[in-house]
């Protein structure tokens, strides 16, 4: 039995928890640089405020309603969601992290009552972090993910669904639309719809060698899944990349070099952060720059940086990032986005080399290490050349306290 568990509106939620005022009232949580709306809490989405809306445009109606509105803060999501995988990690023997709100439990070979253990999950995640969460229970991921979106619709379910006789479901599968099935976008849902398939049942009961004639394995796969044939795995450790970016749009326009060069050289480092935590090394890399693409005479360029050596030193990295920075940069534009890509990675593992070949030095490997483990709950050093607090930095005016990892903003109870 897979089961997934959910966090309800998870950023919103998370700006809940130490503001008990805020509960069972509207929440939303703005994009970068307080841009658009990303998460609503259920209370905002029942006023039919829209996501990924531009702030300024539903400044007004925000207002109107008394809703509350924040930067996002993921210090904060960051640190409520490894303690709410923690916790998981009590109730199953084996368990996906999916994404920094959802995890797969694999759960073969217990015997429970499927709806009381869910019910029990769901009461431990609200006792101890104060974070709402559905729970779906079902033989298949894909179905797992469906029972989940039923829990969350069904007020009768309060919060958990079971699929085990999938024959009892029909009813519902009948009037649930295909787009709701994991994996099936609007765009293929479309697809299916020109072959008459419209419901989560239509496709559960369609041909699967017709399926893969003309939409593929993958959705083969998916059809097998509804009916409760396993064909997904679960990831117990999350597949390294084939390349890491990291990219940003300023909080204010960029117009000298130097002030591209410490974007760049931020962009590196936490682009290095990731290439070590999954045992990474970069050989070549890419930086782009450009302004606005509303501006009447916009600029963009990028290049790529092939390195001596392959290698995860955040300083070479970003030495390499600045000599290209100096190669794009043109005088005359104010510089809206730069980002740095680590595009050709290889194994950190053993390499044969030869007497001719340069390596990364153990010395440079160990400082690295020494680095990270400073800065894995907060951040305690960085490399200079990013600047100190420069006013390029993301806008984040409506940020909530780093209640959890900064100590100076510990909540005070009176």
């Amino acid at each position: 039995m897979y089961a997934l568990v959910d966090c309800n509106s998870f950023f919103a939620s998370c700006e809940q928890i130490f503001r008990p005022d805020l509960r069972h009232k509207p929440v939303v949580v703005l994009s970068n640089n307080d841009g658009c709306i990303v998460a609503r809490s259920r209370e905002a989405k029942a006023l039919q405020i829209p996501e990924l809306q531009p702030y300024f445009k539903v400044k007004e109606l925000l207002q109107r309603h008394r809703v509350a509105v924040f930067s996002s803060n993921y210090e904060l999501y960051g640190d409520i969601s490894r303690r709410v995988v923690t916790i998981l990690r009590e109730y199953a023997p084996q368990l996906e992290v999916y994404s920094i709100d959802e995890s797969f439990l694999l759960l073969d070979g217990c015997q429970y009552r499927w709806y009381d253990y869910g019910a029990e999950i769901k009461n431990t995640l609200w006792r101890d972090v104060r974070m709402p969460v559905c729970v779906g229970f079902a033989q298949t991921k894909t179905l797992a993910k469906l029972a989940n979106h039923i829990a969350k619709k069904s007020q009768k379910l309060n919060g958990v669904c079971v699929l085990e006789r999938l024959d009892e479901w029909r009813s519902v599968f009948k009037k649930l639309p295909v787009d709701k099935i994991w994996g099936v976008g609007g765009r293929l849902a479309r697809r299916l719809a020109a072959q008459g398939i419209h419901s989560v049942h239509d496709l559960q009961s369609a041909d699967s060698k017709q399926i893969r004639r003309h939409f593929g394995v993958t959705l083969e796969r998916t059809v097998a899944e509804l009916n409760g044939e396993r064909c997904l795995s679960l990831e117990s450790q999350p597949q390294r990349k084939k390349q890491i970016y990291a990219t940003r749009s300023f909080g204010q326009r960029v117009d000298s070099q130097q002030g591209l060069e410490q974007a760049v050289s931020l962009y590196a480092s936490r682009a290095a952060v990731k290439l070590r935590k999954q045992k990474s090394l970069v050989k070549t890399l890419l930086v782009f720059i450009q302004s606005s693409r509303f501006d009447a005479d916009s600029y963009y360029n990028s290049a790529v940086y092939q390195l001596p050596f392959a290698s995860n030193d955040s300083g070479q990295i970003i030495a390499a990032a600045k000599q290209l920075v100096a190669r794009l940069y043109r005088p005359g534009y104010a510089y809206a986005k730069a980002g740095v890509g680590l595009i050709e990675l290889v194994d950190e593992g053993p390499a044969q080399l030869n007497f001719f070949d340069a390596y990364q030095s153990e010395k440079s490997a160990k400082l690295m290490q020494v680095i990270d483990q400073l800065n894995r709950s907060a951040p305690q050093v960085f490399f200079a050349s990013s600047g100190i607090n420069p006013s390029w930095q993301m806008q984040r005016r409506l940020k909530s306290p780093a209640y959890t990892t900064r100590l100076s903003e510990i909540p005070r109870v009176s």
